[in-house]
C-alpha cells in the first residue's frame, strides 16, 4: 500500500520505482528478522536478495534505528548478526482535534507503549497546539523510558484537507486558525524528527486496515462524524488522494439546498445537519450548560426521546450521503468512527436505512456497515502506522 509522502507534495509512489522496490526488499528483510536474528549472508539466502542489496538495506535500517548488529562467528568465519530493534524503534502518532490532542507511542511490533489525550481550548492557534504536542510527547517518552533517538518518525492527523502540492492546511478545516499554515514544516522544525502529515479521516481508514478488524479489505471507507464530517478511502488496497490530496469531503455534500449556510459557504451541507456541533446546538436548548458528544452518547443510551430523534435524523442524512458515495465506489466496508462510536446500533441503524434507500439495491445489500472498534484512538493509531508504512513495515 502507498500512503502520503513525507513532504505531502508527491503523489503515491510508482510501484515499479527504485524507492518502491527498496521498500519492498526492506519489508522482506524485516519479515525474515521477525523470526529472529540472522547474518547478512543468511538474510540473502532466505530472501533471495543479493548480498549487496542486503548490505545496503541493513545499513539504511541501522541509520534509522530499525536494526542493530553484533559480530559473531559463523561456520568458522567472522560475520555480523542483524537483529530487529522491535522495542528500540518507536513511531509517534499525533491526532489534533478541534478541542483535543492525542499522542501514542507504538513499537515496531504494533504494540502501544504509551498514550494520552488532553483537551485543547476551542479556537487554539497552530503554534499552541504544536507546543502542546511536543510537551505531551516528551512526557510520554520520559514516563515510558523510551529514548528520543529510538523515535523513527511522527505521523500527524489534522481535521481538515491537506493540499499535497504545498503541504498546507486547506480551506474547509475544522481548525480555521490553521488554514494556510505549512503544517509539515512547522512540525518538523519543532519536533525535530521526520514527520508525515495526513487528514485525520484518511488516517482513520489506514488504522482500520492495520490496527483494526478489516486488514483483508481492499475497498474501505472510514467515516468520521465529529465537529466536522469527513471520509478516508482505501481503494484497491491503497489510500486514495485524488489530484491535490483533498478527497472524502462528504461533510460538504448538499443534503438540503434551502438549509443552513455552512462554514464552507454553501447551503444545506451534511455537516449542518449531522455533525456533533449541530446535534449539540439542538439538544442544548434549555440546558444549564452546553452538551458534549459524551452527553449525547449517555442520553441516547438512556433512551432520551429528544436525543434519539436528533441522532436518528442525523443518521438518515449520513446514510443518504453514503448511498451516493457507495454508488460511485462500491466499497466492501464502511466504518463509522468519531466521538459518537459508543452509540453503536442507535446510530448505525438510521445510517443503514438511509444507505439502503439511496444506494443501488445490490450495493446497499452487499456493503457492510460497522462501527469502529478503535474508538477515538483510530486517527492516532493510523498516524503511527503511517510512520511504519514509510519505513516499509507492515503489521505482522
Amino acid at each position: 500500500m502507498s500512503a502520503t509522502t513525507r513532504s505531502t507534495r508527491s503523489k503515491p509512489k510508482n510501484p515499479g520505482s527504485q524507492s518502491a522496490l527498496r521498500q519492498q526488499n526492506q519489508q522482506r528483510i524485516i519479515e525474515t528478522l521477525m523470526g529472529g536474528p540472522s547474518t547478512q549472508a543468511e538474510l540473502a539466502r532466505q530472501t533471495g536478495l543479493s548480498t549487496a542489496t542486503v548490505s545496503n538495506i541493513v545499513r539504511i535500517m541501522l541509520d534509522s534505528g530499525l536494526a542493530s548488529t553484533e559480530p559473531i562467528t559463523s561456520s568458522g568465519r567472522r560475520a555480523l548478526n542483524v537483529r530487529l530493534n522491535s522495542n528500540g524503534a518507536v513511531a509517534v502518532g499525533i491526532d489534533f482535534g478541534r478541542r483535543h490532542l492525542r499522542v501514542v507511542l507504538a513499537s515496531l511490533s504494533y504494540h502501544v507503549i504509551a498514550e494520552e489525550s488532553v483537551m485543547l481550548p476551542l479556537g487554539h492557534q497552530a503554534d499552541d497546539g504544536i507546543q502542546a504536542a511536543v510537551s505531551l510527547l516528551e512526557k510520554l517518552l520520559r514516563e515510558s523510558g523510551v529514548e528520543r533517538t529510538s523515535v523513527v518518525g511522527a505521523g500527524v492527523g489534522i481535521p481538515g484537507p491537506i493540499d499535497r502540492r504545498t503541504g498546507t492546511v486547506a480551506q474547509g478545516a475544522i481548525l480555521p486558525e490553521w488554514v494556510g499554515i505549512n503544517i509539515l514544516q512547522h512540525l518538523e522544525e519543532t519536533l525535530r524528527i521526520p514527520v508525515f502529515v495526513d487528514n485525520d479521516a484518511n488516517l482513520g481508514a489506514w488504522s482500520e486496515v492495520t490496527w483494526g478488524q478489516h486488514s483483508g479489505v481492499s475497498n474501505l471507507m472510514f467515516l468520521k462524524i465529529g465537529s466536522g464530517i469527513g471520509a478516508g478511502l482505501i481503494l484497491n488496497g491503497a489510500p486514495y488522494y485524488g489530484n491535490v490530496g483533498i478527497t472524502g469531503e462528504i461533510g460538504h455534500a448538499t443534503i438540503h439546498e434551502q438549509g443552513l449556510v455552512c462554514r464552507c459557504g454553501n447551503r444545506g451541507c451534511l455537516e449542518t445537519i449531522a455533525s456533533t456541533t449541530t446535534m449539540i446546538e439542538l439538544l442544548s436548548r434549555g440546558e444549564d450548560r452546553p452538551m458534549t458528544p459524551a452527553d449525547i452518547v449517555r442520553k441516547a443510551l438512556n433512551r432520551d426521546s429528544a436525543t434519539l430523534r436528533v441522532v436518528d435524523d442525523a443518521g438518515l442524512a449520513v446514510g443518504r450521503a453514503l448511498g451516493n458515495v457507495a454508488n460511485l465506489i462500491n466499497p466492501e466496508v464502511i466504518v463509522v468512527g468519531g466521538p459518537l462510536a459508543g452509540l453503536g446500533d442507535i446510530l448505525l441503524d438510521p445510517i443503514r436505512r438511509g444507505l439502503v434507500r439511496h444506494a443501488v439495491p445490490v450495493i446497499g445489500e452487499t456493503t457492510t456497515l460497522a462501527m469502529s472498534s478503535l474508538g477515538d484512538r483510530a486517527e492516532a493509531l493510523g498516524a503511527a502506522a503511517l510512520v511504519f508504512q514509510h519505513a516499509g513495515i507492515r503489521k505482522p
